[in-house]
């Protein structure tokens, strides 16, 4: 597939030097699903721009694709990432047509730290907006319960302190559970898919199983379940658009099947 080059770089849509956007579009698009991409980094690193190509990719596949930057921690902690992640869907939803989108159809995905963004933003309605509308989202590799993560580092292979939960969560393990997305799901059941890879840190194979069952067994869900294969926790997200459809194809029919088509 060849490169996309975005129609929009560093469009803002927030005060914070990270608040940027960069928008790749199909060539004539009208009312095309929109795709909104939350790049990884273990909260405290990672750029929009590392994922360029899945800008292309969704272009390609007649999405209208926006890649996010969000804070970073130390600097910003916990809830800096759904609040941003929520900034972006407005930012979104007030321009997609002038990108040649469709603003009621929005799907939002993210990857390992951004996917915990992006669970957070759908999954807890303290930080929905009265007008929040969503046509589903897409969790890759993500971390959805902090508290898991604090009382079974040895078992999880976590070394300590962690680098990256003490910087977004805070120096206080004990508090991590207050933001534990699973422990404090209240939002309507949506169309979700989410996905581990088969060589995944074991933290993040665990707890998309965990977010899982909860989903199913207390809230209503459905949600589809994917198992990379062949894919660790990095190569998912660089996997679109290349030769390797085992992403590809499934997450493209999602985001279809989201926005009707």
């Amino acid at each position: 597939m060849p490169d996309a080059a975005p129609i929009l770089n560093d469009l803002a849509y927030g005060p914070h030097a990270r608040h940027r956007l960069d928008v790749y579009a199909p060539p004539g698009a009208v009312g095309a699903p929109v795709l909104v991409f939350f790049h990884g980094g273990g909260f405290i690193r990672g750029d929009k721009g590392m994922r360029a190509n899945v800008g292309a990719w969704g272009a390609s596949q007649g999405f209208v694709t926006a890649l996010a930057n969000y804070r970073l921690a130390p600097e910003c902690r916990w809830p800096s990432g759904p609040e941003d992640v929520v900034a972006v869907w407005r930012a979104v939803r007030a321009q997609a047509r002038d990108w040649g989108g469709d603003s009621d159809r929005i799907v939002l995905v993210g990857e390992s730290a951004g996917a915990a963004h992006v669970a957070a933003a759908a999954l807890m309605t303290r930080f929905q907006p009265h007008d929040w509308r969503l046509s589903g989202a897409a969790l890759l590799s993500g971390p959805y319960n902090a508290g898991l993560e604090a009382l079974a580092p040895q078992a999880l292979g976590i070394e300590q302190p962690d680098v990256r939960n003490n910087a977004y969560f805070g120096d206080d393990p004990t508090q991590w559970s207050k933001a534990s997305i699973v422990d404090q799901v209240d939002a309507a059941p949506l169309p979700l898919l989410i996905a581990a890879a088969e060589r995944d840190l074991r933290q993040m194979q665990v707890q998309a199983g965990d977010l899982f069952a909860r989903l199913v067994t207390k809230h209503g869900f459905s949600p589809e379940l994917h198992w990379w294969a062949g894919h660790d926790h990095f190569t998912p997200g660089a996997s679109l658009g290349s030769d390797d459809t085992t992403v590809d194809e499934p997450l493209a029919a999602f985001v279809r099947r989201c926005t009707g088509g």
